[in-house]
This record gives C-alpha cells, structure tokens and sequence, in this order.
C-alpha cells in the first residue's frame, strides 16, 4: 500500500513567504479533482505545483484523498521537503517525489504521481517498456524508464520515496525524461504548467492501456524519435481543449449532475 492512511506529521521550517496566486490555488485544486475523475489516482497519488512567485518552493495538499482537496488542504513546502505552513497537518510521506524533482528540474513546474491501473504491470514486466504509440503520447517517448527502488534502498524497502535520498534516486531518471515509472509502484510525470502535467498523466494511463491490448493482438508498431518531438511541439499546446473538458465534467458531477 502506498501513502500510508497514518499521516506523518513533520514541524513546519521556514517561515511562510508571499503567498501565490488564488487562481494557482484553484487549478491545484481542479487538478486533484480531475485525476481522481478520470481514474488517474483513488484514494492515493498526488499533484503539485511550483510556487509561482518563490521558485524554490512548492505546493501540495495535506496527506488526503485527492478527490476531497479544497484550497484550505494545500500546503507550501520548501525543496528539502519541509512544510512551511503545515500547522500540525499530516503531510505525504512521498513529498520527496516532488522536492527533489523540482530541485533537479528548474524547468518543471509540476508533477503527478500516481498508480493508475495499466501502468502498473509495465513497471514489472522484464523486457517490457511503457513505449508511445500513438500521437496523444509523444512525451512519452521511445521508452520511458523504470526506476528500480532496490539499487538505492536495498530490497527490504516498503517502495515508497520517504526520504531525500530515494528522492534524488528517482529525480536522476528525469534528466532526460518526463516520464518515470516505478517497479511495482506507478509512475510520475512532470510537465511545464499543472494542465500539462495532468494531460500526461491521464494519456500516459491511456496509453499503456492501448498498450497491453494491442500486444495482444500482434506486433506493435511505436512512434519514432521524431514523431514523438512532432507530437508534443503539435498536439501539446492544445492541453486547454481536454483541461476545460475534464473541469466541466467534473464539476458537473461533483455538483450532483446538474448543469
């Protein structure tokens, strides 16, 4: 099991800075809300964001189910993985996922981490590799890499990123990737705006659906190098189009149905 229901409770270090933007609040909020709609994460998994007016910061909800964050759950954190303004709240164990990457990457501005149900098995499978094959995918890439927990933590661990040290482990994988996945775990991706992130997350999960029906059926026949750069610099900058989709339908049905 992953995220332990028993929320950890870490002091808060640093001081609270300028505190962000109200819209960057909500669309931290919407994107919980959306990966729990599109069957992306359940009860586990989490979203962040970098702070946008303190770089060296970021944002993410208190240890709870996706699908319940409000903007009263969300909590700044500094890129050691402390809270700042925690206040007594229990926060994820796996905030390492997220400090270490936006340390690594100053060009992420924020990540996904999941367990969606079709990526699982392409993180166990020898000789199998989470691959894009068609054009909704292309930052996938060729083929995504699988972080082993075992080379840095050994082979008793638990497979959570709960400490600075898996963290860095993990954040090695994405100097050339911006999808990671994690044997026996799920996956996390990272993406220039949350609206990006999700996009990737919820096609990285359809993807390997399509994925393991289509190996079933014959020989599969992936993008290219090149054809998954043209699909990104193409299809990516539509990410408004699903995003507006997905925050209708999901307020829709969290409002009941009505319109």
């Amino acid at each position: 099991m992953c995220d332990t229901a028993t929320a950890v409770t870490v002091p808060d270090g640093a001081a609270p800075g300028t505190p962000p933007a109200r819209e960057l609040m909500d669309e931290l909020v919407a994107a919980n809300h959306i990966l729990f709609d599109q069957g992306v994460v359940d009860a586990f998994g989490h979203v962040s964001v970098r702070h946008d007016k303190r770089p060296d910061r970021f944002l993410l909800a208190r240890n709870m189910a996706p699908g319940r964050v409000t903007a009263e759950d969300i909590v700044e954190f500094d890129l050691s993985g402390q809270p700042v303004d925690a206040n007594g709240r229990g926060v994820y164990l796996e905030r390492f996922i997220h400090s270490e990457i936006y340390r690594a990457r100053p060009d992420v501005q924020s990540i996904v981490h999941s367990h969606s149900h079709s990526i699982v098995p392409l993180s166990v499978v020898k000789g199998t590799r989470l691959r894009a094959l068609f054009h909704m995918a292309g930052f996938i890439g060729k083929e995504a890499p699988v972080f082993e927990i075992r080379a840095t933590g050994g082979d008793a661990t638990d497979l959570l990123i709960s400490s600075p040290e898996l963290g860095r482990a993990l954040a090695e994988h994405f100097r050339n990737s911006d999808i990671v996945l994690m044997r026996g775990h799920g996956s996390t991706v990272v993406g220039p705006t949350v609206k990006n992130a999700v996009y990737r997350a919820v096609y990285a999960e359809l993807n390997a659906r399509y994925q393991l029906q289509a190996t079933q059926l014959g020989e599969v026949t992936y993008l290219t190098e090149d054809e998954c750069r043209a699909c990104v610099d193409r299809v990516e900058g539509q990410v408004q189009r699903p995003w507006d989709l997905w925050l209708e339908q999901t307020r829709q049905r969290r409002s009941g149905g009505r319109a």
